[in-house]
């Protein structure tokens, strides 16, 4: 099992890190100081992520693949822990899923529903459709809007038709594209992969000019009554809460859009002895999974702000700049 090497995005940055395949997964190296093994694509690769942990440790510790721990999680709809590993209770974004019915009477406000008719109202279309070089190039003028998104920098801003192109296009044997158009324009899209009878929101973005139309809030409208006419019983969308932060204005969002928190189990089984020391001081959480929840609340506003300021600072020089060219050529 001789390690090869995968060419990865981590934070818009494209990375090259060693990985080897296991039972058809393909496992990867992260991490500098601490190695972590981990299923490339956990999130969407199809049936369960790991079903003998056992022999992928085994091989791991076998074949000299240089990792201090192994991680991977359970999967939902299933909640309840398999294995007699150490695990950490991870959470996920779920809305359980019967009718659009239930859904739209039961398990989001009135404000809610109020924005999708509002969306309406204003003449947003929303449908699914294949992908193809028109939608690409709209996406590619929706990631290139703004370079800060959710006030942290956004890493598809400045990306090429290209580079959008391959970014899409993968899982598209199990994918779907939901788009929002207004007048003609694309003002939003939404990226489903189905994992079974689960389905899972990769990518959700719209334009920040349309934010009066409410495209996020239609967008998630229409991705439901197709997840039910589809029969899918759950539609994941990333996590509920992030780290140690109290609360967030996504997660605000997706509790306005049905959402619920649901904890699932995540494992984590040293392979070494820096591994077993690693997990007993609990330093695989990292710098800000240390750290006080207040203390990362605090860290993150500021960082929202600094990133804002420096976002109208561009803009404002951005218009400087094209006031000048507008003089020169009067």
């Amino acid at each position: 099992m001789a390690p090869h090497f995968k060419e990865i995005r981590i934070k818009g940055r494209r990375v090259i890190v060693p990985s080897v395949t296991i039972d058809d997964r393909t496992i990867l190296a992260l991490g500098r100081w601490v190695k972590v093994a981990a299923v490339h694509d956990e999130n969407w690769v199809a049936g369960e992520v790991i079903q003998n942990p056992e022999a992928v440790v085994a091989h791991l510790k076998k074949q000299g693949f240089k990792t201090d721990l192994f991680t991977f999680p359970q999967r939902i709809p299933d909640v309840h822990p398999k294995f007699r590993y150490p695990l950490e209770w991870d959470n996920t974004a779920v809305i359980p899923l019967s009718t659009y019915a239930d859904w739209w009477e039961n398990r989001i406000p009135q404000e809610t529903r109020k924005n999708v008719r509002r969306s309406t109202k204003r003449g947003v279309v929303v449908r699914a459709l294949a992908l193809d070089d028109q939608l690409i190039r709209g996406i590619t003028e929706i990631y290139n809007e703004t370079p800060v998104r959710q006030g942290k920098p956004f890493p598809k801003y400045g990306q090429s038709f290209e580079t959008v192109k391959k970014d899409v296009s993968q899982l598209l044997d199990r994918s779907e594209f939901i788009a929002a158009y207004s007048g003609g324009e694309l003002i939003g899209f939404v990226k489903l992969v189905y994992l079974g009878k689960v389905a899972s929101i990769l990518s959700i973005n719209t334009k920040n000019k349309h934010f009066d139309k409410k495209p996020t809030n239609i967008l998630i409208a229409k991705t439901i009554e197709i997840c039910c006419q589809k029969g899918m019983t759950h539609l994941l969308y990333g996590r509920y809460t992030y780290g140690k932060k109290s609360s967030s204005p996504l997660t605000e969002f997706k509790r306005r859009n049905g959402f619920e928190k649901i904890l699932i189990p995540r494992y984590y089984i040293p392979l070494t002895v820096k591994g077993k020391i690693v997990l007993m001081l609990n330093l695989h959480r990292g710098l800000m999974g240390v750290l006080p929840g207040v203390l990362v609340d605090f860290l993150v506003k500021v960082r929202s702000r600094l990133f804002e300021s420096k976002g109208k600072r561009n803009d404002y020089a951005e218009q400087n700049d094209k006031h000048g060219a507008s003089a020169q050529n009067a």
